[in-house]
């Protein structure tokens, strides 16, 4: 997939420019005030464009979750990383997200004794600086998930997606979901949405060109029979105690695989 990054400077407007500064410049001249305020509202805005270019706070992964009251699986990643490592303990080593938002998810989910990684399944039309850096250093990269991933077997300790699976058809998902099986040791972690969730405005359509498909438990249980996958039991007990200890209840459906032998 390519990349557009969006030129800032493109939005600004260029016509009237001229008769618009010539008429404040003469009312200025008539009250310093004015003058005065325009400078410090035009520093205020210039600070603040700065600082979205920049790539913004590391608090920008958890507006995705606010959009529209709707539900984001990446943002629940990031609340359910702790009882994923109650569930995994030391296993989780190097770990590989899956889905829109890594560039805002990887450097959050960083930690001194974990590499993280990602997948941008989209095209991406607005990037900032901090993404432009992960994507040049192979951190994070946009690849199509309905083709073969562009990993070797094994390649990571588990694989997480989110936001990702639920875009994909059942023709697609038989490989995808294997392909997310081959690069992972030690498991793959799968965050869906409920049947009847209402999702983020930027989920909604994606640009597979097409809305959410949200199934239920019991649909996603079939599948992974009939693909030939097998749920990690352990890994999903432990969850779930670890989940009930910490009085945490997931927003989206969490389903635990098994890696290949």
């Amino acid at each position: 997939m390519s990349r557009r990054p969006v030129n800032p400077s493109r939005r600004l407007a260029d016509g009237g420019s001229i008769s618009f500064v010539s008429s404040i410049k003469a009312k200025s001249q008539n009250s310093p005030l004015l003058s005065i305020g325009l400078v410090i509202v035009g520093a205020i805005l210039l600070i603040g464009f700065i600082y979205s270019s920049s790539g913004g706070s590391s608090g920008d992964i958890k507006d995705v979750s606010k959009l529209e009251g709707g539900v984001s699986c990446t943002s629940e990643v990031l609340h359910a990383l702790p009882i994923l490592k109650k569930a995994y303990g030391d296993s989780m080593r190097k770990v590989l997200h899956v889905g829109p938002d890594s560039c805002l998810l990887v450097p959050s989910l960083l930690e001194e004794d974990t590499e993280v990684w990602g997948i941008e399944p989209y095209e991406l039309d607005d990037v900032s600086a901090k993404c432009k850096g992960l994507i040049r250093r192979g951190i994070v990269r946009v690849a199509d998930i309905k083709f073969p991933l562009p990993y070797r077997a094994k390649s990571f300790s588990h694989v997480i997606v989110s936001d990702a699976l639920d875009y994909l058809s059942p023709r697609y998902l038989n490989k995808t979901l294997p392909e997310l099986v081959r690069v992972s040791t030690e498991g793959v972690v799968i965050f869906s949405g409920y049947p009847g969730q209402q999702r983020a405005r930027g989920g909604e359509v994606s640009k597979f060109g097409r809305p959410a498909k949200l199934r239920s438990a019991s649909w996603w249980i079939r599948f992974f029979v009939q693909t030939g996958l097998e749920e990690n039991e352990t890994a999903g007990k432990k969850f779930a105690q670890a989940s009930a200890k910490k009085a945490y209840k997931p927003a989206c459906q969490v389903f635990h695989l098994k890696s290949y032998p």
